[in-house]
């Protein structure tokens, strides 16, 4: 019996460590190869399977051709988890998009060179951050939505160039699997200004590390089988672990330091140092999608608390004693509050920006310095509270139409919604990967693919490289109009953020 070859990238990741050894589980029915970069951290956490003889370690780099060239080599699939990933991605965009949208480049480029376009699975992991700022009410999405990283995001952004390079490189077999946060001990360990970049009402529908490890190794094995069926590759999926999964920040919040005592959030921290808008999360519409395909789901978001508890340790079980006490809980939310506002003082912190007046950055967080101190205090702060409201996002199309059915009418249709137009005259019914002529609103004409806009959610590529030009998009593009207006005021002073490279 032939076994699968398997090539993962970001094998000692927090997606990919738990990833490589759910694969492992059926080792006598694959040969794993693992492309890790040679560091002393990363030898130290493979050691235990350097004996593995289903496991093949290259030791490389993901943006050097030859490394990933002699993974893909007669590779069935290809697990692409690698690359950069926030908040690190934030501190260097240049090396971000170099790794995050040159690994996709070099990976699609090797199985072309190998001749293995027919055979290799491409399984690319994209993720939430593509479609940016969901806040409510806009906060329930699917597929299809408009792409709109948020300001200053380059990972989502080299993401979103690395997605759109894989749908449009004419593989026989892709697919795209947006990932959501990452619920697990290693979410427990973040300790970044990016912590408060999230408002308090954002949302996420989390999965965690051992549940999207289980929906590799399923994949792989239903692939194995022939069992995936035929609307599996070629198609875009959001990655989220359900109804049990979804929380919001100030939520979260509440739990996390209510299991140690402390019910104040105030005690903890000011409702001043979170963000308004422009990150980035949602609640799923469509992830039953995934799970009914892998059937991965099982964890909840108590699996994150109990990691969150492991990670304090001791100091989970002093602060429960301690906040029982007569102004305990004051006392111990005053220790984190100092660290918590350390944090907003930092190269990319809440704070900072106000202090140093950086007018972009404060539009970007908040509208303005005038909506900054209209923030009520923490005492006083009403979350959101109508979660289960959906706003429908409008695509442009009729999706109830059968695939096949697509036609030249229904892209005219949705380019014109976009604030575009279609030049092309002639299309094959049904053709969903024919690249096809478009001009968006400012006069930039390209080639895409149906996919890529009506199922992706993608539009024009030289305005999403030029920069961010949403203020000006939202005012031509009903399309994009519909998740920029719910979360920004048409009176704002508008801007265009200029991209670093």
């Amino acid at each position: 019996m032939t076994k699968q070859r398997i090539f993962l990238s970001g094998a000692t990741g927090a997606m990919g460590f738990p990833a490589m050894k759910a694969l492992l589980e059926d080792k006598d029915e694959i040969e794993l190869v693992i492309l890790v970069r040679s560091s002393k951290e990363n030898k130290k956490k493979l050691k235990p399977f350097l004996k593995e003889k289903s496991l093949t370690i290259v030791w490389g780099d993901l943006s050097n051709y030859d490394d990933i060239k002699t993974c893909v080599n007669n590779a069935d699939i290809v697990l692409h988890l690698g690359g950069l990933v926030s908040p690190k991605a934030d501190y260097h965009p240049e090396l971000t998009m170099k790794l995050n949208y040159g690994s996709a480049m070099n990976i699609v480029k090797a199985i072309k060179e190998l001749n293995q376009v027919d055979k290799t699975h491409l399984v690319y992991i994209g993720t939430v951050a593509q479609t940016g700022d969901r806040m409510p009410p806009v906060h329930w999405g699917r597929a299809g939505d408009p792409i709109k990283p948020a300001v200053y995001d380059y990972y989502a952004v080299s993401k979103t160039a690395a997605e759109r390079y894989i749908i449009e490189s004419e593989l026989s077999f892709w697919v795209s699997l947006r990932q959501t946060g990452i619920i697990g001990p290693v979410m427990a360990d973040i300790e970044d200004a990016i912590m408060f970049h999230q408002g308090l009402d954002n949302v996420l529908e989390y999965a965690s590390d051992r549940d999207s490890a289980v929906m590799l190794r399923n994949l792989c094995r239903k692939e194995r089988q022939g069992t995936l069926g035929k609307n599996f590759w070629g198609h875009i999926f959001n990655i989220g672990g359900g109804e049990n999964c979804r929380i919001s920040a100030y939520n979260l919040y509440k739990k996390l330091f209510g299991m140690i005592g402390i019910k104040n959030l105030s005690y903890v921290m000011d409702s001043k140092w979170s963000a308004m808008r422009n990150f980035h999360g949602q609640y799923y519409l469509d992830s039953d999608k995934l799970n009914d395909i892998l059937n991965f789901r099982n964890d909840s978001m108590e699996y994150f608390y109990k990691a969150y508890l492991k990670k304090l340790g001791i100091i989970a079980v002093i602060a429960r004693i301690f906040t029982k006490l007569p102004g305990g809980q004051k006392i111990m939310g005053g220790i984190i509050k100092k660290r918590f506002q350390k944090l907003t003082m930092t190269e990319h912190g809440t704070l900072r920006a106000i202090k140093e007046n950086n007018e972009d950055q404060i539009a970007a967080f908040w509208g303005s310095k005038q909506a900054y101190d209209a923030i009520p205090p923490m005492d006083k702060f009403i979350p959101f509270s109508d979660w289960d409201k959906v706003v429908h996002i409008d695509h442009g199309y009729d999706e109830s139409k059968p695939e096949a059915e697509l036609n030249l009418k229904d892209i005219k249709g949705a380019a014109v919604f976009r604030g575009g137009e279609c030049l092309t005259d002639n299309m094959k019914e049904g053709s969903w990967t024919e690249k096809l002529k478009f001009r968006c609103a400012f006069g930039h004409v390209f080639e895409a693919s149906p996919r890529l806009i009506l199922e992706g959610g993608h539009w024009c590529p030289v305005c999403e490289n030029e920069g961010w030009n949403y203020y000006e998009r939202a005012k031509v593009d009903p399309f994009f109009a519909q998740v920029w207006y719910p979360l920004h005021d048409k009176n704002e002073k508008e801007r265009k953020y200029v991209k670093k490279f």
